[in-house]
């Protein structure tokens, strides 16, 4: 006749416990390990993301971007969908708090001069900010010349459609291509190897 033994209490919570931790290991190194592209579906919006984590949608499958307009860290009004109709728009979110967003700014920067002859234009969405001031030294820091709406309450952000490529982090970057459709999307910083692997693509459609 076998012998079953009743484990403690405390030993089967302790091994339920290790073998959680084990599981999440696992699920942590899988995703980490992971090299190739996914596809990701939600709410009728298709799109790929690579392992870069740079998120494109096919040209057949994009939606329209929504109104984005405001006034800008200068007082100005800019209305995005009307100023820049016809352009590729590169809408960069971040704040002069964020450190992610502090690395990524000179490339931004720089990739925004060697674009805009090709008709990429960027704009700034300035979030969570209590005031202008430390946006605009930011911008003067880092030779930031093109325009930000200031959003500090987020409002903006939210107007983008849900299970599309939305913003969900700072620093996010959407591009819009010159439909004003959302064609690609990165949610953490930005090196410019990666800036030209979302728009050089868009700017070579026809």
């Amino acid at each position: 006749m076998a012998l079953t033994y009743a484990l403690p209490r405390r030993t089967v919570r302790r091994r339920a416990a290790q073998l959680g931790v084990v599981a999440a290991a696992g699920a942590l190194t899988l995703t980490a390990c992971s090299s190739g592209s996914q596809v990701s579906s939600s709410a009728g919006a298709r799109y790929v993301t690579s392992s870069s984590g740079i998120s494109t949608v096919a040209k057949g499958s994009r939606v329209a971007a929504p109104e984005l307009s405001g006034e800008t860290l200068e007082g100005a009004e800019l209305d995005v969908n009307s100023a820049y109709k016809g352009k590729i728009v590169v809408l960069n979110v971040w704040g002069s708090w964020c450190s992610p967003c502090r690395a990524e700014a000179p490339n931004l920067a720089k990739v925004a001069k060697e674009l805009k002859p090709k008709g990429v234009e960027f704009v700034g969405l300035n979030t969570r900010d209590a005031s202008t001031g430390p946006a605009k030294a930011f911008e003067k820091d880092f030779g930031v010349e093109y325009p930000s709406l200031y959003d500090p309450a987020g409002k903006l952000l939210l107007r983008f459609p849900k299970g599309n490529l939305n913003p969900q982090a700072i620093p996010s970057t959407i591009v819009l291509d010159r439909d004003g459709k959302i064609a690609a999307r990165k949610l953490t910083a930005l090196s410019e190897e990666q800036l030209h692997k979302m728009l050089d693509p868009l700017v070579a459609e026809k």
